[in-house]
């Protein structure tokens, strides 16, 4: 105002002060942005879904107080005429409605870009910031003297009318509207479009300051700006009063119910809970079309399905939960549509302005919790939270119908579990052991439940060798004796003689080799967390020795006769399942051993030394060894009796927790003559 002022009047500060007219311009450019720069920093205004308290706003705040003053200095030049040409007052009610008008500018232009771009998809947002960005060029372009050649300016002018036209037009919140409420927002509009030509009649006939440089260039300037404020404006009218955007709204409205009906149907079909909690998701994301989204679900155990993400990292999940953990907000139904002027959001440096929390509960207990964010302020509305409600609620129902329906058929199942089971289970028992007068065999097998995964076998191989297989199935129940019978038939099938060997050392697998080909078959019917131990020996006691390889099973614990004492072969090896590509050779070794006459083997599953005592103590290798070194001298029968004796003597009065599986070999202290 002071540089108008020294310019129109220099003699108000002393003699011979000038103001050139490009300063002036500069001076006036420079508060318009800082003006617009300011009101751009300024939080959104609107409030929910307060559309007609902004309106409001505008027309009762920057409006009134900028049509007044420009009514006053017309009125003034009503009442004493077209003013002198060094009129002070006259220069100084000038000065102030430009700035005023400057101001109204600002505030109307990020009033109806809040309106325009609520709910406002991506590609829209971006037009209008191209189109913002454009008309501001334009209209700074409009401060200076030169003008574009061939009628370049209008011609342009033209074409950011028809692009605002375009993009203004996409104003959802009309449809959000009741009838008092347009009928009040078509009023406030008309107010801003009244406002706005009155600003246009201002200008267009402001009295002439031949004092006052660059009056000329200043009113086009300003008559552009007003009319694009007034064309806003009367865009918004237009849309109000013609509906244009409810037909997208109400096919928003029915997307949504298209999508419940569709989460129903899908949930109902669901077989299982992870398969109905990513349904959920999917849904939820889509329906709300959800910036970033995570589920989090509480589980039981580290196997099961413990939630997703969609467009979020899981630190910046955990972030957000630990905050509203602090304000005690974590896995109530919450809504913040205001993010970023919330301090602690705020302190996270994450992009979104709003947040809805859905929690998935039922009276029993707390399934996990929904997070949904979009980057916009505002964007989620008393609808949206309604609608993810359904779906909880649905989706919480059909996972307590599954796992009532899985427990009614678990009931239903057990008894016939049971005696496929217990068929199954005395079908892979050997019958017969091994006879022969190099050695002699005891056995004693004993399931936990009523179906165990405890497994042994023999076949009897060409040139008097024994193969001896011991294993033990992760997992019980009716799954379990299937991969036992699925072993037992591998270890037939392997351990048959190959046409096509080329000498008589490949004519049968070594040990590894078998356990290679065992877990290439295994891996394809394996479930994904289910894993088998085994050991497999085979004994050529015609020539007085083994070899064997330990896949993950317990270690042997063998007496050497000769140097009279007991010891475990301490192997290395892996559990067939556990890597099920080619790699898996890589982990398994074999081990060869002559043995000597009176030397006694000790083969066993878990459950033998895992057995607890009344001070939960386990029974341990150490105690079983301890046992093979006051027995050795036994028979086979004998020493296994005595092993068993000793066990239940320990674990007295105490469940059993796991299958029990012992076999005892013993080579014979007269070996025969072995034949030429």
């Amino acid at each position: 105002m002071a540089c108008t002022l020294l310019s129109a009047h220099p003699d108000l500060f002393g003699p011979h002060v000038e103001v050139p007219g490009w300063l002036l311009l500069l001076l006036q450019a420079l508060f318009m942005v800082a003006v617009f720069a300011e009101e751009s920093t300024t939080p959104d205004r609107l409030r929910g879904l307060d559309f007609v308290g902004l309106l409001r706003r505008l027309v009762l705040g920057p409006v009134l107080l900028a049509v007044a003053f420009a009514g006053l200095h017309l009125l003034l030049q009503l009442v004493v005429g077209r003013p002198p040409a060094g009129s002070v007052t006259h220069t100084v009610l000038h000065t102030l409605n430009i700035g005023l008008f400057v101001i109204l500018l600002a505030r109307t232009n990020y009033a109806w870009r809040s309106l325009v771009l609520f709910r406002s998809s991506d590609q829209l947002r971006r037009l209008w910031f191209c189109f913002e960005a454009l008309l501001g060029a334009t209209l700074l372009l409009r401060l200076f003297t030169w003008t574009l050649p061939y009628g370049l300016g209008p011609a342009l002018l033209g074409v950011l009318a028809v692009f605002g036209a375009y993009v203004s037009s996409h104003q959802k919140w009309v449809a959000y509207l009741s009838r008092r409420q347009k009928l009040e927002a078509v009023l406030l509009q008309l107010a801003v479009i009244l406002t706005m030509a009155t600003f246009i009649f201002y200008f267009l006939h402001a009295p002439h300051y031949p004092k006052l440089p660059a009056l000329v260039i200043q009113r086009s300037f300003l008559t552009v700006n007003a009319f694009f404020a007034g064309f806003y404006a009367l865009m918004g009218l237009l849309v109000t009063v013609f509906n244009m955007p409810t037909g997208r709204v109400f096919e928003q409205k029915r997307e949504e119910i298209l999508n419940l009906q569709r989460l129903t149907q899908l949930i109902q079909r669901g077989q299982n809970p992870q398969e109905v909690y990513q349904v959920f998701f999917d849904s939820s994301v889509q329906t709300v079309n959800a910036d970033a989204a995570w589920l989090s679900v509480e589980t039981t155990s580290d196997e099961e399905y413990s939630g997703q993400y969609h467009h979020i990292l899981p630190e910046q999940a955990q972030a957000i939960c630990h905050l509203l953990a602090d304000y005690n907000l974590g896995h109530i139904e919450y809504l913040n549509n205001d993010l970023l002027n919330s301090s602690g959001f705020r302190g996270l440096g994450l992009p979104f302005g709003s947040l809805i929390v859905m929690p998935l509960r039922s009276s029993k207990r707390q399934y996990g919790a929904l997070y949904m964010l979009k980057e916009p302020s505002q964007s989620f509305d008393r609808e949206n939270l309604s609608i993810l409600q359904t779906f909880a609620s649905q989706t919480v129902l059909s996972i307590e119908n599954l796992q009532l329906v899985q427990a009614s058929l678990d009931n239903q199942r057990v008894q016939d579990e049971l005696k496929i089971a217990s068929a199954v289970q005395d079908s892979l028992i050997p019958k017969n052991l091994p006879i022969d007068n190099w050695f002699e065999i005891s056995s004693h097998a004993l399931a936990a439940t009523e179906v165990g995964g405890d497994f042994y076998d023999f076949l009897h191989l060409p040139g008097r060798r024994l193969a001896v297989l011991i294993g033990d199935v992760s997992g019980k129940g009716v799954t379990a004796a299937f991969h036992v019978a699925q072993m037992k038939g591998i270890f037939h099938a392997l351990m048959q003689e190959n046409p096509l060997a080329r000498n008589e050392r490949e004519k049968f697998p070594v040990p590894s080799k078998f356990m290679a080909q065992a877990n290439n078959a295994l891996a394809r019917c394996l479930e994904k967390a289910a894993f088998i131990t085994a050991s497999l020996y085979i004994i050529d006691y015609e020539h007085g020795g083994f070899v064997f390889a330990r896949a993950g099973h317990c270690h042997t614990l063998y007496y050497h006769s000769i140097k009279e004492e007991v010891s475990y072969f301490h192997t290395a090896g892996l559990g067939l399942g556990i890597i099920r590509n080619d790699g898996y050779e890589k982990h398994i070794k074999n081990q060869f051993y002559d043995y000597n006459p009176g030397d006694v083997m000790v083969i066993y599953t878990d459950g033998i030394v895992e057995a607890r005592g009344a001070d939960q103590e386990e029974y341990g290798e150490d105690r079983l060894k301890q046992m093979l070194e006051r027995t050795y001298y036994l028979d086979a029968d004998e020493i296994k009796e005595q092993i068993l004796a000793d066990l239940n003597e320990f674990s007295r009065g105490q469940p059993m927790h796991d299958d029990q599986t012992l076999l005892v070999i013993k080579f014979k202290a007269s070996q025969p003559e072995p034949s030429l």
